[in-house]
């Protein structure tokens, strides 16, 4: 994957650099810009291997990503402007053989077009592809001061979200409980130990009976926590840390789908993570927890996602032994899960995660918007159906590839559990 993402990468920094070559933009033609151009690209796609397969110092990485990131979204931006540009003279061209245009000349015409020289013709302005290639520029520079914003800002913007649940089946003894959610950690993004300290110091002062942590530790593989372990393992509650697997946390994306001895053994590494922190992980199995004599029930599934997205998790398994259970609260990474199958149960809540809101977009108290609504039908908040089943999907604690928020800015979720129905 890395491979294709380095040629394509290579194909855009061609394509650009001899669209530049073509205007007659001075500084471009100079050899100190062909220089400088390609010794950039190179070092970048090195950085970014180097950064993927060693271990480097968090404040190199994060400068590589920051600098890759920026870079990749203001050549995209700018290629897409010179793409309609080479389609529109496509199109000119192709008119033109199609339909070339014909001049009828006199007998005395034709014989000055043998003798006389070409008119020179004043050029006034710039060429519309030029006007173009110009405004590219201006374009692909522009999202770099949201983005850089968000780096600066909104990667570590930790944000309490408060939400009722209200389940008409709960237990007295459970009303009120406080149960505060995290999800997709991403330990391998981060590169600011103080700030990740600041977003654990933030959700303990909010004094939960219990904590869930619903998938996405890593990005690929266990050693990204040994910088953060120490930080997480501080999450504690009276009811205990629950926690489930997310498609990240199986390794894929950096050893490939098939199996493997180091797959298996970083999938092995990942799970004593989760137990050395003291975090219960919950693996196609459940949980019973007692208040008063009057019991709850957790419930903790591997991944399970549509499409390209691993389907390990057993609903049915884990489920078993529930029956009993007045309400079962469901772990699930991957919002998806819930129309799929979990719908077709008696689960009465289920927790996600995956999406991070794209990393993007607004989310205010009555209304919110991500390009995350056009992937996923449930991508940010809670979803219910008319049967008062329930959905939270929470937009992550870290983050992946770009290394900061806009808008969607990294979330603590604190649920209050009530008896009784939404008087809404």
């Amino acid at each position: 994957m890395l491979v294709i993402n380095a040629f394509i990468l290579f194909l855009l920094d061609f394509y650009i650099f001899y669209a530049l070559k073509a205007t007659n933009i001075k500084f471009v033609k100079t050899k100190f810009f062909k220089i400088t151009w390609w010794t950039y690209a190179i070092l970048l796609l090195l950085g970014v291997f180097i950064s993927a397969k060693f271990s480097i110092p968090l404040s190199f990485r994060a400068v590589i990503l920051v600098a890759f990131f920026m870079t990749v979204v203001s050549k995209f931006f700018f290629a897409i402007v010179l793409f309609i540009d080479d389609l529109r003279r496509g199109g000119i061209w192709l008119k033109r053989s199609i339909s070339p245009m014909k001049k009828v000349s006199t007998p005395e015409e034709e014989t000055n077009t043998l003798t006389d020289p070409l008119p020179e013709v004043p050029v006034q302005g710039i060429s519309r592809s030029e006007f173009l290639t110009k405004a590219g520029i201006l374009i692909g520079a522009s999202p770099i001061v949201p983005l850089s914003w968000g780096i600066i800002s909104g990667g570590y913007d930790y944000q309490v979200r408060r939400q009722k649940l209200y389940l008409p089946n709960l237990p007295k003894a459970f009303h009120g409980m406080q149960i505060a959610q995290i999800s997709d950690v991403h330990s391998g993004s981060f590169y600011n130990k103080k700030a990740v300290m600041g977003g654990i110091e933030l959700l303990l002062g909010q004094k939960p009976d219990a904590i869930f942590f619903t998938g996405d530790l890593v990005n690929n593989v266990a050693s990204e926590m040994r910088d953060y372990q120490d930080i997480f393992s501080k999450l504690k509650a009276d009811l205990g840390v629950f926690s489930v697997l997310g498609n990240h946390d199986y390794g894929d994306y950096y050893y490939g789908a098939a199996d493997s001895a180091a797959k298996r053994k970083n999938l092995v590494d990942i799970k004593d993570v989760h137990r050395v922190m003291g975090w219960d992980l919950l693996l196609d199995e459940s949980r019973r927890l007692k208040v008063a004599g009057e019991e709850l029930c957790i419930v903790g599934v591997e991944n399970w996602g549509t499409g390209r997205f691993p389907k390990k998790g057993d609903l049915k398994k884990a489920l078993l032994g529930t029956e009993d259970q007045a309400v079962k609260l469901l772990l699930s990474h991957d919002p998806s899960h819930w129309r799929a199958q979990v719908l077709d149960t008696d689960v009465d809540v289920m927790f996600a995660g995956h999406t991070h809101g794209m990393q993007f977009g607004v989310r205010g108290e009555h209304f919110q918007w991500s390009p995350a609504k056009y992937v996923y039908k449930e991508w940010a908040g809670l979803y219910e159906t008319a049967e008062q089943k329930k959905l939270y999907v929470n937009v992550g604690y870290g983050f992946l590839g770009y290394p900061g928020r806009v808008g969607i800015l990294p979330e603590i979720t604190l649920f209050e559990l009530i008896k009784g129905s939404d008087p809404s």
